[in-house]
């Protein structure tokens, strides 16, 4: 995912209503009460969504090369919780946290 100014602006006011024409700064039109952030408040506001979910893929990673419950659970009844301990510590070890 690739986050943009619109991403921004709706992260930083929510529930506000605006439109926006185009990409620069000078195309949103404001409709709501109070003052809209600043175009460099929108462009930190990118970046900080932006490293947010990078630095959640090795999550989104792990969550696809999990085994399903229902294979864990019987794994878990046929082997032992230490068997499905090593086999999830498979997956950590593939995916470390940043």
């Amino acid at each position: 995912m690739i986050y943009n100014k619109y991403d921004a602006l709706k992260s930083l006011q929510p529930g506000k209503q605006f439109v926006w024409r185009g990409t620069d700064y000078s195309g949103l039109e404001w409709l709501d009460s109070g003052t809209p952030p600043t175009e460099a408040e929108i462009d930190a506001e990118v970046k900080r969504l932006q490293a947010e979910y990078d630095n959640k893929e090795y999550q989104r990673k792990r969550a696809e090369d999990y085994p399903r419950v229902v294979e864990q659970l019987d794994l878990i009844y046929h082997s032992g919780v230490d068997v499905w301990k090593a086999k999830i510590k498979e997956t950590k070890d593939k995916y470390p946290k940043p």
